[in-house]
Parts: C-alpha cells; structure tokens; sequence
C-alpha cells in the first residue's frame, strides 16, 4: 500500500484490510510534501506489517521485483498517475515480473475536480468509489471519453464500521441526547476549507460564542494536525494560532483536541462541519450532524455535496437548540448505513480483485492519459514524480533501496528533507499570505 498522506494512509491501509482482510500488508509512504509523521500515523491507528519510506523510483521496483499480489494506490491523483506510467513502463521490461493488482481510490468526499482526479487515476485495474452515487459519477466520465467503465467498483469508505445498535458514542441506542452529560458538540475543522483568515476566525469565535451561550455543554474544536506537520491540503491560517489570538481566548468550556476522529466521535452529541468526511462517519454512528451554511452554501466550500441531506444548518440554528436530521434517501446513496452492512459492501470488491490475481496474465495498465492523448499535460505530472514521458526514471531518480545507504546519509537526507518542508510551511503560513495582503493595499 502506498499513501502519500495521512489521511490517504488511512484510507488505503483500511482498504486493503477490507478488501484482502487475511493478506500481508506492506505500507510504503510516498516521499514529498506530506508525507505523514510518526505521530500522525500513530493518530491513524492503523498497523500494518512493515513501514518505508520511498520515492516514486523506489516504489516502482519495489512493486516490480517484490512478490506483491496486489497494490493500494492510495495518493493524490497525479502520484497515482505517475505510478501507473511507472509500473507500466517497468512491466514492460524483458523477463519483468508479472505485475500486482492495483487498485486506488477516493479518501472521502469528491466534490471538486471530479473528471480531473478521475482520469489521472484511469488505468488501474479497480477504482473503488464509496457510494452508489459516486459509481454512477465515476461510470459517467470514464464514458464521457470513451473508456471502458467496469474497473469502478462501488463499495463504502472503509473507516465505517459496523456499529449495529450502538449510536457509536458510548450510549446504547435510544437513549435521547440531552440525557447525556455533557452534551458535547464536535466542531471538526479543515486544513484547507474555509481558505481565508477572516472566515477562519469567524467560524472559531462562533464555535467559543455558542460555548457561552450553553456553559452546559462541552465544545471541541477537532484539528487535524499539530503545528508544524502537513495533511493532504494546505494549511496557511491553522486554528491553533486563531485561538491564541482570539480575544479573551477560549472559553473553558471550549478547546482544542487531537486524536483519532472515532474516538471523538465516541462521545459527540452534534458534529458541525463545513464539508469534512467526518460528517459522513458521524452520519453513520446516527449523531446529529451539521454542514455550516453561514459563509454560503458554495462549490468552493463544498457543502454544496451536502444539498438534500438535511444536514444543512447555521450557527444561529444550532445556538437556537436545533438537531438536523438527515435524509435518509440521501444518505443511502452517500454509501452511509446507519443500520450496519459495511462489510457486504465491499463483496464486489473483493470477488472482482480474486478473478484479477487468480488471472495467469494481467495486460500493461492503459491509462486514458498518454504522450498522444494529453502531451501537453501529462509530461509534467510525470517529471513531477521524477519519471519520463514513457515511465522510465529521470536521470538521476533515486533508485537506491533506502535500506542500502548509509546511516550518515540517511540523516543527512532525513535533515535536508525537513528543512525543505520548514521552509515550504514557513512560505505557505507566512509570506504567502503577507504578500496577498500588501497585494490588497
């Protein structure tokens, strides 16, 4: 499995659990920008057999030389792009070995840059969509460029879990929420969605006002990362420093949290958000769940996925005491069931991946992008990951097991490499925003 973030590690890792629950798990993190700490795997709490970290070089022999059956692309869609040209290219080598599976995917809510993502990730023997309504978008533009259609396979996200008569918050069903002490409201914030300072800020004042208002209640401000580290998006106003500057801080009824999202979620009363998959899992443990509409209901945003779900709702509503309840034709297709089944879900899968590595030959990946078909852009996400137009490694690609050098280089490597990424954040959070500012003036 390879994964080139924190999120996307647990959406690959958990997916390979569903889909080959008794296989060996090789997890390999894709070197680059985001690459998850210690702490942010250790977040996930997902282990697997063994851990590495690689370029894209070093992934591609590894994936051609090692006995491997199958493969979890688990990265944003250029990476696995790049990945499929790699593999491609190197299983096209006399006396190659017969090439893995691969099979990639989502790691929650496609509501931006749909036929983008999807064709960057053509070519993989199963592209897993996690809803019916995303197997029917996801069929609909591999068709709309004339590709076959039959490696989208609908299944569910796989961090759902059974939780058949348990609301997943630590109470049997049945029990209504304002019997729990405290009633706890989860606001969960993302790294990248609102982008700007002000909406930021405001969200944060709101979220520590209806703290106020309901000094009987707990308000839990989830953060995805601590200062410092990276997650799939970018993050240029972390709410970290918002709260310090917030004037009067916090109440003390209201602060920051970290963790695993089950394991705030186990004892959430409301979730708010304004467009993170986290809504989805609270959906599924039946907690009352709302999609923030103050800053608009917009593409930008989002939430504009979350139209018809009945999830909808303001902070003037929820300060006024209002629960929103869910559609449940809505959420049935999102792939969201309350009731349980995430396991059968994943039975076409599992069916179609057995007939592919039971298969005595598996054909070259054919992605829909080639130097014919898109050779003014796929060149450049390819060099991006330090191949060629063709697949093979850039001259210079580090194909060199990472096992095979030097401790000294290995430090070096690992200092040099964190320099980089302090000084990418320090561009990101710092002089990016100063030079938008000035630029305002």
């Amino acid at each position: 499995m390879l994964a080139d973030s924190d999120s996307r590690w647990k959406w690959g890792a958990l997916t390979a659990r569903r889909i080959a629950p008794d296989a060996r798990i090789d997890g390999l993190l894709l070197r680059g920008r985001a690459t998850p700490t210690s702490r942010q795997l250790a977040e996930v709490g997902v282990a697997v057999d063994t851990l590495r970290e690689v370029t894209g070089a070093q992934f591609v022999r590894a994936a051609t030389r090692e006995p491997y059956d199958v493969v979890v692309l688990a990265c944003v869609g250029g990476a696995v792009q790049a990945m499929l040209h790699g593999l491609a290219c190197a299983a096209s080598e006399p006396g190659a070995a017969r090439r893995p599976v691969l099979v990639t995917g989502y790691v929650g809510i496609v509501y931006e840059k749909l036929a983008d993502g999807l064709l960057l990730r053509h070519g993989a023997d199963l592209v897993l969509a996690n809803s019916r309504h995303d197997a029917e978008r996801f069929r609909a533009v591999y068709a709309g460029v004339g590709s076959d259609t039959g490696s989208v396979v609908e299944c569910a996200l796989p961090f759902l879990a059974d939780t058949s008569g348990d609301t997943g918050a630590g109470v049997p069903a049945g029990i209504p929420a304002e019997g729990r002490t405290p009633f706890t409201v989860t606001f969960a914030v993302q790294p990248s969605v609102p982008a700007g300072r002000a909406d930021r800020a405001y969200l944060l004042r709101r979220a520590a006002e209806h703290a106020r208002a309901h000094p009987e209640r707990e308000v839990l401000v989830k953060l995805r990362s601590r200062p410092g580290e990276h997650t799939t998006h970018i993050e240029e106003q972390p709410y970290q420093k918002l709260a310090a500057r917030t004037p009067g801080g916090l109440p003390g009824n209201c602060r920051l949290v970290y963790g695993h999202m089950s394991d705030v979620l186990d004892r959430t009363d409301l979730l708010v958000t304004v467009s993170s998959t986290a809504a989805l899992e609270s959906l599924h443990r039946a907690v009352p769940t709302a999609v923030l509409t103050d800053l608009g209901v917009r593409e930008a945003l989002g939430n504009h996925h979350f139209l018809g779900s009945g999830c909808l709702a303001s902070w003037d509503e929820l300060d006024a005491g209002h629960l929103p309840e869910p559609d449940p034709d809505w959420t049935a297709r999102q792939g969201v069931r309350p009731e349980g089944g995430y396991d059968a879900a994943f039975d076409a899968a599992r069916e179609q991946l057995a007939e592919l590595v039971a298969a005595t030959h598996l054909p070259l990946p054919q992605p829909y992008y080639t130097p014919v078909t898109a050779p003014g852009y796929l060149p450049r996400i390819l060099a991006r990951h330090g191949f060629r137009p063709d697949g093979s490694p850039r001259p210079g690609a580090d194909l060199a097991a990472s096992d095979a050098a030097s401790s000294l280089r290995k430090a070096l490597r690992k200092a040099l490499r964190e320099t980089a990424r302090g000084a990418y954040r320090h561009g990101v959070q710092r002089v990016a925003p100063l030079i938008r500012r000035i630029g305002d003036l």
